[in-house]
């Protein structure tokens, strides 16, 4: 029994029928779909026994709450939940492929958003900045990475901010990754699908459209709210020792899977696959990943800034420009407290 407290919430009133339907669908969705079958049973047995839990709850955003809160229980599956919608889910067509009209949108959605580059710039000290707030199509954001990696390709050392970013595509991870390697396919990550019981294998590519990056050093900047395919890019440098994170424990979301109608007011993410990185063997479910470096979300980039300079600084002999990045050094420590 997984006992709840509620905050009052505004919102839509349910009652026992939409309560039944939900959950009944959600329990038989469960058990076809999600990528651990066993689990799925338990989580079944466990909304039947905390039933109590949420057979009263009147309140639709309460209601989804509650019996989140319930299947998270029984593994921290961050990406397992029950969500509310105030508009009226659409019963989906079963079809293999989008409609063209659902093509153009998503492509214009995509390019609005410039498939996930918010910034890209030169630092003081000679230091790449790119952040990053999703992973998009790897297919038509090509020309983008290409050119914000051929922006930074002159800097020393390179800053990834990540503290934004929710996720995304694997792909578009595997083709951003390939930057930092060298002529050698590498490989990253794999994904079994329930469905079919398949595996799909990620590696970086031999050649890219812009400049590789080569070895020089990289920082991740996390946060708390860091998800999915942003943890996944994370995690696989961190493992391949090719990257220093820096900033908070991401969220700890790696199973990826879909969103499914229980009722024209509720659907569910449900897992229907796990990632498995080829070093570990494992992922960062429930866990997140762990920064090299711990800090706040807000102190990350002067943190990953002082921790670059430092690290340049120690092979520089001209004194001049010692000084000066010396300089830069003190004031970044001045924005730490330090």
């Amino acid at each position: 029994m997984i006992g709840t407290t509620t905050v009052a919430k505004e919102g839509m009133e349910i009652d026992a029928q939409t309560r039944s339907q939900v959950v009944e669908i959600l329990s038989n969705d469960l058990v076809e779909n999600y990528v651990f079958p066993d689990v799925a049973k338990q989580i079944v047995s466990e909304l039947e026994s905390s039933k109590s839990d949420y057979t009263e709850i009147t309140n639709a955003e309460e209601f989804a709450d509650a019996i989140t809160k319930i299947i998270q229980s029984i593994n921290n599956d961050r990406h397992l939940r029950v969500i509310h919608s105030v508009r009226k889910i659409p019963v989906r067509q079963k079809r293999s492929e989008p409609t063209e009209e659902e093509v153009r949108r998503d492509q214009a959605e995509m390019a609005r958003k410039n498939y996930g580059f918010e910034s890209v710039k030169r630092l003081e000290g000679n230091i790449g900045y790119i952040e990053l707030r999703g992973f998009r199509d790897h297919e038509l954001g090509e020309d983008t990475v290409a050119a914000a990696m051929s922006f930074i390709h002159n800097t020393d050392a390179l800053i990834i901010d990540l503290r934004q970013n929710g996720g995304g595509s694997p792909k578009m991870v595997a083709l951003i990754s390939s930057y930092f390697f060298g002529d050698q396919k590498v490989h990253l990550n794999s994904i079994y699908w329930r469905k079919g019981d398949t595996t799909e294998n990620f590696f970086t590519n031999e050649s890219v459209m812009g400049k590789k990056y080569g070895n020089k050093d990289i920082y991740i900047l996390t946060s708390s709210q860091t998800g999915s395919a942003a943890e996944g890019f994370s995690y696989h440098l961190r493992n391949l020792d090719r990257a220093t994170i820096v900033g908070e424990t991401t969220r700890g979301a790696a199973h990826p899977g879909d969103r499914f109608r229980l009722h024209e007011h509720f659907s569910a993410f449900i897992a229907t696959g796990r990632a498995i990185n080829p070093i570990t063997k494992t992922n960062w479910e429930g866990v997140g990943v762990k920064p090299h470096i711990s800090t706040s979300k807000e102190a990350a980039l002067d943190t990953a800034i002082v921790s670059a300079l430092e690290k340049k600084v120690a092979g520089i002999t001209d004194e001049r420009r010692k000084a000066s990045i010396e300089r830069l050094i003190v004031s970044a420590k001045k924005k730490l407290g330090n």
